[in-house]
């Protein structure tokens, strides 16, 4: 059986958690292949809601094994913490599987983070402050701490002190900051090691061998396409790829075993953080689409910045994922819009781009291009079928879906488990 891949096709936040808990039934591994407890993902089950920023959404269904492969980075303290709540919460976190190869976060690199972005002031990128960039940075620097090392103290310390000699020196000498002990990291990561072991284990072997066998494999994207390291809106991007040539590399599955991709798109968009936005409201819509939206953060609690849906990133994140199938979701928070505009192509100085800009300073100068699609007044959260929805919104989705060029396998229209309409079969 192939795996497959679901990746937000926008800026994150497009709802993927909702997706992965509608395949919940259909999958036996849900692996998580990048990024750390820098994503929100919110899952309501029987009205009850959970939000998950760094175990994969397929904890909550049961049967379901939930893997945090080689290339997340992980806080334990965060990550025990959230196995924690919910087990209180009557869900068994047992079958965890974690990555041997999986880098940790310490403690200086959250720290270097917040200092630097203070440093940085209007030029800050807007991360979340939890360390992800400065743990991937170690990683590439080849100074990092990875879950394996927590079982060697002597490895340990040692990485923690080849990290901190260059560090502590910054810290110091540049942001004015205390030099970091050795022994806190140390005893602090050691303190950890207990808890984390029972779940350690080679994952690439045990995915490929589950594949062998014929279970099926969900890869979770943790941010959106837009925020790619390498194909998102640099430097406004996250610190690794949620792309889905990412989940091959942090999950230590081979291209060959995939053979669906699944975006996810979020009826407008939405942003967090600093970049970008051709689509950007600053007006009552865009007050109205995230308060109706519920568009806050669910890590930080920011308020997100929202706009109308943007067929050009959409167009481009078919074409660097190879979506086979998208998911639309939220179609329900645009019930009440008159008319709805729709970005089909930028203008930048005078020119027409229905493709995005080769240059990040022409996107930044964009000016959307917009067709307006007439709106509709019925609450969708009910409707069950495409028929069921009002002819307006069935036009809407059809009208996308050419726009974009890759079928709608499936639609979001509310909050619950159950409000969704299934357009073909996703696995």
């Amino acid at each position: 059986m192939p795996a497959i891949v679901l990746v937000g096709a926008q800026w994150g936040d497009e709802g993927k958690g909702k997706v992965t808990d509608l395949l919940g039934s259909s999958i036996d591994y849900c692996v998580r292949y990048q990024g750390g407890n820098n994503a929100g993902h919110t899952v309501v089950v029987d009205g009850e809601t959970y939000d998950m920023h760094l175990l994969p959404s397929g904890t909550l269904t049961p049967g379901v094994v939930p893997v945090l492969g080689n290339g997340v980075v992980i806080d334990p303290a965060v990550l025990l913490h959230e196995i924690e709540l919910l087990e209180s919460r009557g869900v068994s976190c047992s079958d965890l599987l974690i990555s041997a190869n999986a880098h940790l976060i310490a403690p200086y690199n959250v720290t270097l983070d917040k200092v630097t972005e203070r440093f940085l002031g209007k030029n800050r990128i807007g991360t979340t402050g939890r360390g992800i960039g400065p743990t991937y940075a170690d990683k590439v620097n080849r100074v990092g701490v990875r879950v394996q090392d927590l079982f060697d103290p002597g490895i340990l310390r040692q990485k923690v002190e080849g990290a901190l000699e260059q560090k502590n020196h910054l810290l110091v000498k540049v942001y004015n900051r205390r030099a970091i002990e050795v022994d806190s990291i140390v005893e602090g990561f050691l303190g950890y090691a207990d808890a984390i072991r029972p779940y350690v284990t080679d994952t690439s072997a045990l995915l490929n061998r589950a594949l062998d066998e014929g279970k099926v494999v969900l890869l979770e994207g943790a941010q959106g396409a837009l925020l790619d390291v390498d194909h998102g809106t640099y430097p406004f991007v996250t610190s690794s790829n949620p792309t889905a040539g990412g989940a091959c590399i942090g999950s230590g599955i081979g291209p060959t075993r995939i053979d669906r991709v699944i975006g996810v798109l979020k009826a407008y968009t939405t942003r967090v953080g600093s970049g970008p936005f051709p689509t950007e409201l600053h007006d009552g819509d865009g007050d109205r689409l995230r308060e109706i939206g519920g568009e806050y953060g669910v890590t930080t609690g920011r308020p997100r910045r929202c706009g109308w849906l943007d067929v050009v990133i959409a167009r481009y994140s078919s074409r660097i994922n190879g979506f086979t199938d998208y998911f639309l979701t939220k179609l329900d928070v645009l019930s009440g819009f008159e008319r709805i505009p729709v970005c089909v192509a930028y203008e930048v100085d005078g020119t027409r781009h229905d493709e995005m800009p080769l240059t990040q300073t022409e996107f930044h100068h964009a000016k959307p291009i917009y067709e307006y699609l007439d709106g509709w007044s019925e609450d969708i959260s009910g409707c069950r079928t495409f028929e069921d929805l009002p002819r307006a919104a069935q036009a809407y989705v059809k009208a996308v879906e050419e726009l974009i060029g890759t079928p709608i396998a499936g639609i979001g229209v509310g909050r619950g488990r159950d409000a969704v309409i299934v357009l073909r079969d996703l696995i």
